[in-house]
């Protein structure tokens, strides 16, 4: 039995896989081209956001009997063609739940108190201490849309830091300590803070679009360290530019990857090159997970 490593993967995970009895072939830089050519050996293929499995691959794949993504969403994966094809598609979670959570916390501090405009200040050698008054989060407002492990855990650390935590996710009944919010208008009249943690999907595409911004609070941040695809991003250039939002930090965006995005032309914006699972910690907890489920996949 073989399995392809498309994407980096902690080698610890190579080496469980490996002690399995499992042939691993590691090949984390493997173009689209090549994974057409070469998919047709193996039993398995571990992939993170980079790999796109579509029909094609899938076609190609004559002996694949699992596909593992380290990570939360499937939206690279064509799940419904895999399972009519009888290959399993497992993910792992819950792994990078605390590291996600933890960046979506750092983003709104980043967000109030201006941080990385300041740092810029002071490497250009300025000292405009009166340039960037910032506001304090707690007794503010943090709305969640999407209410899942990562949106749960950004909403406790939330609490614990004094903000009021509300949640807008039509599949969740109960959330501890947040209070769930029935209607997508409201979040977005109330937060101070909105925060998406959705997968993408056609019914998440641009959820939060031109008409969602008019409703917003005047000086609203947004904070996107979900999925690309969830908000459109001119009509968030549009709100950023007339003032309506205060600030935006990202981690994901609609194409990836993304160079030179308009965006970034803005100083209110500020952001990451999706890496909301990318500590120490959720790299070797989602290794563990990744080579747990191709053994159990290939030979439990």
């Amino acid at each position: 039995m073989k399995v392809l490593i498309c994407d980096a993967t902690a080698q610890a995970a190579l080496d469980m896989i490996s002690e399995a009895g499992i042939e691993v072939v590691n090949k984390p830089d493997i173009t689209p081209e090549e994974l057409l050519e070469e998919i047709s050996q193996y039993d398995a293929m571990v992939v993170r956001s980079r790999t796109q499995v579509r029909r094609p691959v899938i076609d190609a794949a004559i002996k694949l009997k699992a596909i593992v993504r380290g990570g939360v969403g499937l939206d690279n994966i064509d799940v419904k063609y895999a399972g009519s094809k009888g290959i399993q598609v497992l993910n792992t979670p819950t792994a990078s739940t605390a590291a996600v959570a933890e960046l979506t916390v750092g983003y709104i501090f980043a967000l109030a108190r201006h941080i990385p405009q300041m740092t810029i200040s002071m490497e250009e050698g300025e000292w405009a201490k009166k340039s960037f008054t910032g506001t304090e989060i707690a007794g503010k407002t943090l709305g969640l849309v999407g209410v899942g492990s990562i949106g749960q855990a950004s909403g406790n650390k939330a609490n614990a830091l004094g903000m009021r935590v509300i949640a807008y996710d039509p599949y969740v009944t109960s959330a501890h300590g947040i209070e769930l919010i029935e209607e997508l208008d409201d979040l977005l009249t109330r937060a101070d803070y909105i925060s998406l943690h959705v997968p993408y999907t056609e019914e998440t595409h641009n959820i939060l679009d031109a008409d969602a911004f008019t409703k917003m609070k005047d000086g609203v941040n947004i904070i996107n360290c979900g999925r690309g695809g969830t908000i459109d991003e001119d009509a968030l250039f549009k709100a950023l530019e007339s003032g309506k939002v205060a600030g935006a930090a990202l981690d994901v965006y609609t194409e990836e990857p993304s160079m030179g995005h308009k965006l970034y032309t803005l100083p209110q914006v500020i952001g990451s090159p999706h890496i909301g699972a990318g500590t120490v910690e959720a790299k070797a907890r989602v290794g563990t997970e990744v080579a747990k489920n191709v053994i159990n996949a290939l030979k439990g």
